[in-house]
């Protein structure tokens, strides 16, 4: 290799380093990731409180996000604005955030949590990697959704508040908007608990 060619390697490494420290990502990103269960409770004001359980070990990346918008108290105040009785009921949304990358399998990523009743997973627009803070939890078994939405998460329980919000919540339309006045309010979303499972050594 002569000097002009080592001159052009060395150049590409320092501009790959630089530009992983200004952006802050770079692949030992993931020993930042949550892992094992967290416990959470959901309180939404004059419905109750849902008990719900996530999996980082399954969604370490989502499940790290959501529980660091909870640590600060972002979603305290926040609505369910989409509600859909014998679907779901989607909520979180606020100032805009950054996103985060899709954990499903038609993004190469695998996820076994299906969208059965009781799951809780990440809304997102078309692209597989806008999810940021809003999240929906699912009321009726929607496993069409499998491979395609980051599941994170199952409730515990609590889904008799789920029912009555998506009962008792009028809408607009067949999207399930909800009038601003009619939004259900998060009162507070909080982690109780933890759990790290570790295998027994032979």
């Amino acid at each position: 290799m002569n000097k002009k060619s080592i001159l052009v390697v060395i150049a590409i490494l320092l501009f790959t380093i630089i530009c992983g420290y200004l952006t802050g990502k770079n692949d030992s990103s993931t020993d930042e990731y949550l892992s094992g269960k967290y416990n959470i409770e959901i309180k939404i004001k004059d419905y109750g409180t849902i008990d719900a359980t996530l999996d980082a070990d399954v969604a370490p990346i989502t499940v790290t996000n959501f529980v660091d918008l909870v640590k600060s108290g972002y979603y305290t105040g926040l609505k369910f604005h989409r509600i859909i009785d014998g679907f779901m009921m989607q909520g979180g949304a606020g100032n805009s955030r950054n996103t985060i990358k899709g954990e499903f399998s038609s993004n190469g990523i695998t996820n076994n949590i299906s969208h059965v009743r009781g799951t809780i997973s990440m809304a997102r627009s078309s692209d597989p990697d806008s999810a940021s803070t809003q999240f929906f939890i699912v009321q009726s078994d929607s496993t069409y959704l499998d491979g395609n939405y980051a599941a994170f998460g199952t409730v515990t329980n609590g889904m008799d508040v789920v029912d009555k919000v998506c009962k008792n919540v009028d809408v607009e339309d067949n999207n399930g908007t909800v009038a601003l006045g009619n939004q259900p309010v998060i009162e507070y979303i909080k982690a109780v608990s933890y759990t790290h499972l570790t295998l027994p050594t032979t």
